[in-house]
């Protein structure tokens, strides 16, 4: 296939309501697909390595996106994510280094492994409600990435999730997260503080790693489960509830301090 593709509704009196793992990977000279109304699922590398896919229009009907399914299209400027979609599978959009803007949609629940990693010109990406787990390596070296909010609905932060997302600025970290990754935010360089909810139970290895810029992290629970290393090359000031136990003066090797003596 190569130039705007059409994929017909009909096929030899025959809907069409999948589109098969691989169908059109390494059709580089690809630009533009329209995928018909019916069409419930886009399979895994469905559209792989598409590297001269610029443009595609996903119906309503699609409920999930496939692993690796647009795995290096390095020519997608965007993309709309029709809300009928549940799931975005892992690696879906890995190294679509073209993508400025994602809108994911209200009905996903999930985020795979590595769905957006090296999509380097990604400037702002909304997570909606209804996300509960969001993967490793998720947004792995979205190096253009400003700020993200993470709704309520979320319970973890998987492992790298936002490695070297170098020009995050801020970052919002509901109750309902209990555990945040190994190397979760390890190399933010440009985040300078950051609230952990009470909720949240264990930290993991390196998981504020050079985060050079880090001067505060704000703990609004009791200590927790934490590893020595959580905040290896970085050095803020851990700040903590006057009422809250099991702190001391000192926390994964960082001083501690009130919330009241934060400057």
């Amino acid at each position: 296939a190569s130039g705007k593709l059409i994929i017909p509704t009909v096929i030899e009196e025959r809907p069409v309501n999948n589109i098969e793992s691989s169908a059109f990977a390494y059709c580089r000279s690809l630009t533009s697909v329209t995928i018909p109304e019916g069409v419930t699922s886009i399979g895994i590398k469905t559209f792989y390595k598409c590297t001269s896919l610029k443009s595609i229009a996903i119906p309503d009907s699609v409920t999930s996106i496939g692993d690796e399914a647009f795995q290096d299209c390095t020519s997608l400027t965007s993309i709309t994510i029709p809300d009928s979609v549940t799931s975005i599978g892992r690696s879906a959009f890995l190294a679509c280094t073209s993508l400025t803007s994602i809108t994911i949609p209200d009905g996903v629940n999930s985020i795979g492994e590595g769905a957006f990693c090296f999509c380097s010109r990604v400037t702002n990406i909304t997570i909606p409600d209804g996300v509960t787990s969001i993967g490793a390596s998720a947004f792995f070296e979205c190096t253009s990435l400003t700020s993200i909010t993470i709704p309520d609905s979320v319970t973890s932060i998987g492992d790298w999730a936002f490695l070297t997302c170098e020009r995050l600025t801020s970052i919002t970290i509901p109750d309902s997260v209990t555990s945040i990754g190994d190397n979760a935010f390890q190399d933010c360089t440009s985040l300078t503080s950051i609230t952990i909810p009470d909720s949240v139970t264990s930290i993991g290895d390196w998981a504020f790693g050079n985060c050079t810029n880090l001067s505060a992290v704000t703990f609004l629970g009791d200590a927790l489960k934490i590893v020595i290393n959580a905040f290896e090359d970085s050095s803020p000031t851990i700040y903590r509830e006057p009422d809250a136990k099991g702190w001391g003066d000192t926390f994964a090797g960082r001083p501690v301090k009130l919330i009241t003596e934060k400057p």
